[in-house]
């Protein structure tokens, strides 16, 4: 008898197809959200689960799952999931890493240049029939090129954010949990800065670092005020990581010039605040969302997924302390 797995969200045909081969599938391809009530009624016969990081998985989802072996997450991140809780129930957690590190950079890259060139700002000015013709001073952005970058997280996805700031010819300082190699430092011309020196001097502040309760309102009121007035900051990775509504006043008040925002605390709800400001760029969490990278992320889930459910480690385990059922 095949193991038996549910699919959280809608996924594409071709994940489906290689789940089938496998598995007994129960696939949400409505793709409207479960709520916790109706997602633990799911789990309560299935082996394996393929989620998002907008279900929670934690101690009470388990106690409904008591069968499940897997829980396979289509993100990198999984702060959506109580890992330890997972752990000592013997549940193997999954990710994504990897398949979506320059497609999220590229976002961070966009962020980047359409906050310093004001471009949503613009293009409203040119939808709204605002635009009249060419003046010297319309629309006054900075310059990306030969800047100070500051990234604040220097992993797979930091890496290749610091790796494009070559071609702009800028300075890149960055901050992690520890510090890189000589070499790796080199490869990405990059500088280990403390995290107040990197606020100072920086141009750019890009976040990169996994959400948890350590980081938790990483950037907030006092942080913001270490930033130049003429800085921006790019949150790219997490919501949480900054008080949204500290990033809401200093951009009121002129702490800093602008921001990039892919994410947000409590998202998809966001401070109604940032909805009045034009000095801030919002997007709907879509760092990752190109098709071939949520394509990629969804069939490496799958296999994860797959593996566990078939007696094999799974590519990308999170907890390898979990005791595997039998």
């Amino acid at each position: 008898m095949k193991p038996k797995i549910l699919i959280t969200r809608e996924v594409f045909d071709e994940t489906l197809a290689y789940l089938a081969e496998h598995c007994d599938v129960k696939s949400n391809q409505a793709d409207k959200p479960f709520d916790p009530a109706t997602l633990a009624l799911h789990l309560q016969d299935k082996d394996g689960v393929v989620c998002c990081l907008t279900d929670r998985i934690d101690e009470a989802m388990l106690a409904s799952g008591k069968r499940l072996k897997v829980v396979a997450n289509i993100a990198v991140g999984y702060n959506n999931i109580d890992v330890p809780a997972c752990t000592k129930h013997g549940v193997m957690v999954t990710n994504t890493p990897g398949v979506l590190d320059d497609s999220t950079a590229d976002l961070a890259w966009t962020l980047i240049l359409a906050t310093a060139r004001r471009l949503t700002e613009a293009e409203a000015y040119v939808r709204a029939g605002d635009w009249k013709g060419w003046h010297l001073k319309q629309m006054l952005g900075v310059d990306v090129h030969h800047a100070t970058l500051g990234i604040i997280g220097m992993g797979r996805i930091g890496q290749q954010i610091a790796r494009r700031a070559a071609g702009f010819k800028m300075r890149v300082l960055y901050q992690n949990r520890n510090r890189w190699p000589a070499d790796v430092e080199k490869w990405l011309n990059a500088e280990y800065a403390t995290k107040e020196q990197l606020l100072a001097q920086s141009d750019f502040v890009v976040l990169q670092m996994p959400y948890s309760p350590a980081t938790h309102h990483y950037i907030g009121a006092a942080e913001l005020k270490q930033m130049k007035p003429t800085a921006i900051l790019i949150n790219s990775t997490r919501g949480g990581v900054v008080d949204d509504a500290a990033l809401v006043e200093a951009l009121k008040n002129g702490t800093i010039r602008a921001a990039g925002l892919d994410v947000f605390e409590n998202e998809p709800k966001l401070n109604p605040g940032f909805l009045e400001l034009k000095n801030v760029v919002l997007a709907p969490h879509v760092g990752s969302s190109t098709e071939a990278t949520r394509r990629a992320m969804a069939m490496t889930a799958a296999k994860n997924a797959v593996a566990a459910l078939t007696g094999s480690k799974p590519p990308n385990l999170v907890n390898p302390d979990a005791k595997t059922k039998a």
